[in-house]
């Protein structure tokens, strides 16, 4: 079949600039696309944060963008992505984007995000009009490039672009881009376009509702969350609109950088190991309990946590089982994250009411993630959501057991421990409540002291399981010429 041509247009790329998952997806994702033969781009607005990583050069031409009442201009940038020749543009626009925040700052939203992110939607489509390139997909993400494909629909469909199949990835369907309708004139785009099926929620433009309606195909982050969002408790008012677009809707389970996250290559840790030997792990549990702090004791089970301190991600459960945790298992538990200023504060407290037991730095550190990944047992992961979530993945890949909550993308991740059967690599619990918690995390610590023939097998199960994205990619590409068919009526082969 022949090669593709592919257009990322995303808020977030990693190593560039990340907040979230999502820029790890399109950090990752275009690599193996390339690797299959694909010739794949990427446009990501250049923010005052971004990190200028490899070589870059300014293109000569400035770029008008065609938003607003009189057209803007953008600087671009190019580079590639870190180990391949992938190419990535930067959109330079000081009023924009010059800023070092994303999406907000700490006292809330940008108010001008939606001027903004259409300025990147169309700024997109207008690099490629000046590159002279013309994709055979525009792969969009969340709310923030949602304008994409209405504005290939509407504005564009007479242009070289109006054969564009587009594609959306919901990675949080929780955020959805709200704007006046203002945004209708400042896009340029049709009236007649602002009704309630494709724009609007409650009177407002509702960027990621436009996204879904419009793109070609949608995809999400994992089949189970792809299954969740179309519920009404968890469509966030959209599960009609993914209802309707259920032949058009599939889930795939995001990937991992498993040449990054190797712990038999991880130039981070104080010792590399693999499933075959593992006495590196050993080493990495003594240097974390070091770390924090803790009696450097390999016979006790060691709990790790990196996350973003949030209810969402199931850490106000944690915080509620803590003395119970502690006071009735012979335990471990480190802790990275920072959010919530109470539970920051009950973790902190923990770690002073249990030195030696309890280790806590609010904050984020990279390679301290790694260590954690690498010297902990179990994972701790209650999320009461989790579109997908790659930090159980990392966990596996380390030979770190994962105690999780049956949600998203966590479902179709981990596999549940069946005693006696051989099976299974991890931990799963169903209810969000403490109960449910810490009578999972007790069964994870019987486990460790009672059956260690078992936890062998665990940890050798999780360990060989495939997160690359060479799988996703694959599935993807599939995504991408169906797509290709549905818009043009002709399978690219």
């Amino acid at each position: 079949m022949r090669s593709l041509k592919i257009l990322f247009v995303s808020p977030e790329v990693e190593p560039f600039v990340k907040v979230g998952g999502l820029a790890d997806m399109v950090g990752s994702l275009p690599k193996e696309l390339a690797k299959l033969g694909h010739d794949v781009r990427i446009v990501c607005p250049l923010y005052g944060s971004v990190k200028r990583v490899g070589e870059w050069r300014a293109r000569g031409e400035s770029l008008g963008v065609d938003v607003g009442p009189n057209a803007h201009w953008a600087r671009t940038w190019e580079t590639t992505l870190p180990g391949t020749a992938v190419p990535v543009y930067f959109l330079e626009n000081d009023d924009f984007f010059a800023r070092p925040e994303v999406y907000n700052n700490p006292w809330g939203s940008f108010a001008d995000n939606d001027v903004r992110f259409a300025f990147l939607s169309r700024g997109a489509l207008a690099l490629c009009q000046q590159l002279g390139w013309v994709p055979d997909v525009a792969h969009c993400h969340d709310w923030t490039t949602g304008l994409v494909p209405v504005m290939v629909n509407t504005t564009l469909r007479n242009t070289e672009l109006g054969g564009v199949a587009t594609v959306l990835t919901v990675h949080n369907l929780e955020h959805q881009g709200y704007s006046p309708a203002r945004m209708v004139e400042f896009a340029r785009l049709p009236w007649d376009v602002f009704h309630r099926d494709a724009l609007m929620t409650n009177g407002s433009v509702n960027l990621m509702r436009t996204g879904l309606f419009h793109s070609t195909k949608v995809t999400t982050v994992s089949p189970n969350y792809a299954e969740e969002v179309k519920t009404a408790s968890g469509g966030f008012g959209l599960d009609g609109v993914l209802k309707y677009r259920a032949g058009d809707f599939i889930g795939i389970v995001n990937g991992i950088d498993d040449e990054s996250w190797d712990p038999a290559r991880d130039q981070t840790l104080p010792a590399n190991y693999s499933a075959t030997d593992l006495a590196g792990k050993a080493t990495c549990k003594a240097a974390l309990q070091a770390r924090f702090g803790l009696e450097r004791n390999p016979r006790i089970p060691l709990f790790g946590v990196v996350s973003r301190l949030a209810s969402q991600k199931g850490l106000d459960l944690l915080a509620e089982v803590l003395v119970p945790m502690l006071d009735r298992m012979r335990v471990q538990l480190v802790l990275l994250g920072s959010g919530d200023a109470h539970l920051e504060n009950t973790f902190r407290w923990a770690n002073d009411a249990y030195r030696g037991r309890v280790g806590v730095h609010i904050g984020f550190d990279g390679k301290l993630a790694r260590l954690i990944q690498a010297g902990s047992d179990f994972f701790v992961m209650p999320s009461r959501s989790e579109p997908c979530g790659l930090t159980q993945m990392y966990a596996m890949r380390y030979g770190t057991l994962p105690i999780v909550r049956a949600t998203g993308g966590l479902v179709d991740t981990v596999e549940n421990f069946s005693e006696g059967w051989n099976y299974g690599t991890g931990f799963v619990f169903h209810d969000a409540t403490p109960e449910a918690l810490i009578n999972t995390l007790g069964w994870a610590c019987a486990t460790y002291y009672d059956r260690p023939q078992e936890m062998a097998g665990l940890q050798q199960r999780a360990m060989a399981k495939d997160f690359s994205w060479r799988r996703s990619a694959a599935s993807y590409v599939d995504v991408y010429r169906w797509a290709v068919e549905s818009r043009t009526g002709v399978y690219p082969e």
